[in-house]
């Protein structure tokens, strides 16, 4: 079954969805008007500013080019899902591509190294029998076309053999090979598309070198001490007592693994430094761009050896101890992979262990992006209490299996107890997993009192963006302007920026900490008192940032 929504972010942007029907039917989730009742329990009265913009709201709900035109100008906060190398856009990774002198397989329609390149000047990539060089796209609309669509779910529809999560996954290994000197000007698109839909800051989601270490690890035997078999739920889990870690961790210290993270920084140094020549930021011409604040979320590769797993989060760790601008870590790759779900536990076990070493290491973990039928029952039952209870995770992405886990109704309460966010990818959803209004979750995760903030995930392999995802769960899920208001307050109360939140009760947004009360919320001219404590809170500076953006939005409004 084919069904195609389509929401327009602007006069000249259309996005579909293709919506793969689901393998089983799972149990019918909590109402929508369930969730909006438990939301609106503890929510203020709306101010009569916000009175305006509810009824802007609600009449530009009236036509989905209407709505996405208003949400394009509210204020969103924070995309805390988002990974680089799936938000940038395919036409990007052809012109990238062809400056790399890189080549086309026609057959599998991906880039290819070059047999070797001319000694002209300009040189020129041999691209060898049946291959083209990637700049012919330029004069060649069939084969543009065609690496748009490989490279992103454009156009893809669903066949024998091939769903979209097969082609949601492929597209990375089509686009790969590009040169990472390219990394500043894919922080330049992404900023700028957020800039345009009134986003303040990006927590984004990269993978620094990490070949030394990779290296280093393939020469380490895992230990066979057998782990408790009462923790050992999902196959072997040997070498993960404290004690066998700490012996690991030594031994990769003492090999030099702390060597690669002054590479690591490099890197980012390099792409953060081509960004604001790009947008000319610090200078009287800055581009808007510069506005958006970023930050990094470590990526690490969960489908390899327990020896490189381990290996590269112990160097996300020390990456994230050492350098302000990687906030945190994260794991990443398919969730339903043989090696991410025989080795799960082990890799939370893991992250127990690190976390014991840093505590101060900000931790969020792609947990639960499956689906029945993706992975045998059992599967779908303990990823998200594992990444909460062993992984340390202060946030869950995606977390569209929590149904199906043990005891969910016990694991909502204590997410919401512990205020563990859940990064909602509407979209991401939909195309790989087939799950989308009503089995998705997000009105569960509301009713029960679990905070919540839209996402992206992959904005460039899905062709989206953040507006298309606040339209598409005010339209599927009937969130009203407020419970937007809500998601983008929420994206900030959750980020991984230094510093206490400017709201007084996590995840309340009615009263400020005392330095900043008694006055309007995000004042142009905070009092000396407010001003001292934004000037020592990165996150309530953001927070404040935001809520002067709401007093412009929703003065605006007619």
């Amino acid at each position: 079954m084919l069904r195609r929504i389509r929401i327009s972010a602007s006069a000249s942007l259309l996005f579909s969805f293709p919506t793969i029907a689901l393998a089983q039917t799972p149990p019918p989730p909590a109402t929508h008007a369930t969730a909006q009742s438990a939301t609106r329990k503890s929510a203020p009265p709306a101010t009569p500013r916000e009175q305006r913009a509810i009824r802007a709201f609600n009449t530009a709900k009236q036509s989905p080019l209407e709505l996405s035109a208003f949400l394009t100008r509210m204020p969103k906060g924070a995309d805390l899902h988002m990974h680089l190398s799936g938000a940038v856009y395919a036409e990007t990774f052809i012109k990238d591509g062809a400056a790399d002198l890189l080549c086309v397989n026609p057959a599998t329609m991906s880039f290819v190294k070059p047999t070797a390149t001319t000694r002209s000047l300009p040189p020129q990539p041999v691209c060898g029998e049946s291959n083209v060089r990637a700049e012919s796209a330029f004069n060649d609309q069939k084969l543009y076309d065609a690496l748009v669509d490989s490279f992103s779910m454009r156009s893809f529809v669903p066949s024998a053999g091939t769903s979209g999560h097969d082609q949601f996954f492929s597209t990375f290994g089509r686009f790969g090979g590009i040169d990472k000197s390219h990394i500043g000007e894919w922080l330049d698109e992404v900023a700028t598309r957020a800039a345009a839909q009134n986003e303040q800051y990006l927590e984004i989601m990269e993978t620094p070198v990490f070949s030394d270490v990779a290296k280093i690890s393939s020469r380490i035997d895992w230990p066979s001490t057998p782990a408790n078999p009462v923790q050992n739920r999902t196959g072997d889990a040997t070498g993960t007592t404290r004690e066998d870690l700490s012996r690991l961790r030594d031994v990769l210290l003492s090999a030099g693994l702390r060597d690669e993270v002054a590479i690591d920084r490099k890197e980012l140094d390099d792409a953060l430094d081509a960004r604001n020549r790009i947008e000319n930021c610090g200078q009287p011409s800055a581009r808007a761009a510069c506005s958006v604040k970023i930050r990094f979320l470590y990526q690490v590769l969960r489908a390899f050896s327990p020896q490189q797993v381990f290996a590269q989060t112990l160097l996300a760790f020390e990456v994230t101890s050492q350098d302000p601008r990687v906030v945190g870590l994260n794991f990443v790759q398919p969730e339903d992979a043989y090696m991410s779900m025989s080795e799960y536990h082990r890799q939370m076990l893991m992250l127990d262990y690190l976390h014991s070493v840093y505590p101060a290491a900000r931790i969020s973990l792609h947990a639960g992006e499956l689906a029945p039928g993706l992975v045998p029952p059992d599967g779908l039952r303990f990823h998200i209490r594992e990444a909460v209870d062993l992984g340390h995770a202060e946030r869950i992405g995606h977390g569209v299996d929590v149904m199906y886990e043990n005891e969910p109704q016990a694991l909502l309460k204590e997410m919401a107890a512990r205020h563990i966010m859940v990064e909602i990818n509407l979209t991401s959803n939909d195309v790989i997993l087939g799950v989308n209004a009503p089995w998705h979750p997000l009105p569960t995760y509301r009713a029960a009192g679990v905070p919540i903030a839209l996402s992206t995930d992959d904005e460039g392999v899905s062709r989206i963006d953040l507006t298309h995802e606040y339209t598409r769960a005010a339209i599927e899920f009937n969130l009203s302007y407020l419970d937007l208001k809500s998601s983008a307050r929420t994206s900030l109360e959750h980020s991984f920026l230094p510093g206490p939140s400017l709201w007084q009760r996590p995840d309340i947004f009615t009263q400020t900490v005392p330095a900043c009360a008694g006055q309007p919320l995000g004042a142009a001219n905070p009092t000396p008192k407010c001003l001292s404590f934004l000037q020592s809170s990165e996150k309530a500076a953001e927070q404040w940032q935001l809520e002067h953006r709401y007093d412009l939005f929703e003065s605006s409004l007619p």
